[in-house]
């Protein structure tokens, strides 16, 4: 891997939350707390999502907070179909820490996707680990996800893989806010897909709004590279940071089992799940979620 060169990138404190990264893709940041706070909280959102998916838990984190839209997701510029992987987005991360938060200790929380571009930093940028204070994962995965089945059993499960690649067919001929406009039919799908058990019904319609707020390019092409993710050998590179993973009971997307295989090769890991709860804990289990991230502060 290339090192990460800093051209095109904005000035560090631009008012408008825009950071360019070194491919040209405008990112939308949102920067809050002291500057010259010890410590520094990146927050990674998930796929279809963004940093909205952190609103129950960002105002209540101590110190400084650093919440970002991937390439293609919310607030930030389209990104190319060759340019919407994990891989990229761990580079972004690198850049937007490197021009951001230049020095003093950090601690990562990523959600879904999120958790998934924290692994291929510290495969791809592995230095930068000797900084972090600390790794927050939720409901994420290592690896293993292609052909998922929703926990759907046989014809079911079958029907639902052939159903999605369908309809991603679909999705990259729209235009976003064509995909913005279908926000209030998604609802219900988005509520059984994301959510356990008695959701708040404004977190299922806000969750709505932000994956219809994604680019529908970047969102078919991320999911291919959801499919290619294995970065199992990578979490090796955690020893000797503190860590929790926090998975939820009854996630459909990234279930119980895929914490489970993070934990057993994070062996210092704090393992949590919450039955009943979803994929989407930031929202869900919102103070338990505050809470770890503060304790590693």
């Amino acid at each position: 891997m290339a090192p990460v060169v800093p051209a095109r990138m904005s000035a560090p404190w631009e008012p408008d939350h825009r950071f360019v990264t070194s491919d040209g893709t405008a990112l939308h940041v949102v920067d809050n707390g002291p500057r010259d706070a010890d410590v520094t909280t990146v927050l990674v959102h998930g796929w279809t999502l963004d940093h909205t998916s952190w609103d129950h838990v960002a105002p209540a984190l101590p110190g400084r907070v650093l919440r970002y839209d991937h390439r293609g997701h919310g607030g930030s510029a389209a990104s190319s179909a060759e340019a919407a992987t994990i891989e990229r987005c761990a580079d972004d991360l690198a850049e937007l820490i490197a021009a951001r938060v230049p020095t003093g200790r950090i601690v990562l929380a990523g959600h879904s996707m999120g958790g998934m571009t924290i692994m291929a930093l510290a495969e791809q940028h592995p230095a930068l680990l000797d900084r972090v204070a600390g790794i927050v994962l939720v409901n994420t995965s290592s690896g293993g996800l292609s052909g998922t089945r929703l926990g759907l059993p046989g014809v079911w499960g079958r029907a639902f893989v052939a159903g999605e690649r369908a309809s991603n067919r679909q999705i990259a001929r729209l235009r976003r806010p064509q995909l913005l406009q279908r926000t209030r039919v998604l609802r219900p799908g988005l509520r059984w897909l994301l959510f356990g058990k008695q959701p708040l019904w404004r977190d299922v319609a806000s969750s709505a709004v932000m994956v219809g707020r994604c680019n529908p390019v970047a969102m078919v092409a991320f999911r291919s590279s959801l499919d290619a993710h294995d970065r199992v050998k990578s979490l090796k590179q955690f020893g000797g940071i503190p860590a929790v993973v926090l998975a939820g009971g009854a996630d459909r997307l990234t279930p119980a089992r895929h914490a489970r295989i993070i934990a057993d090769e994070v062996t210092h890991a704090e393992l949590v799940i919450y039955p009943g709860a979803g994929h989407m804990l930031p929202m869900e289990r919102s103070r338990e979620v505050t809470a770890h991230i503060t304790a590693l502060l």
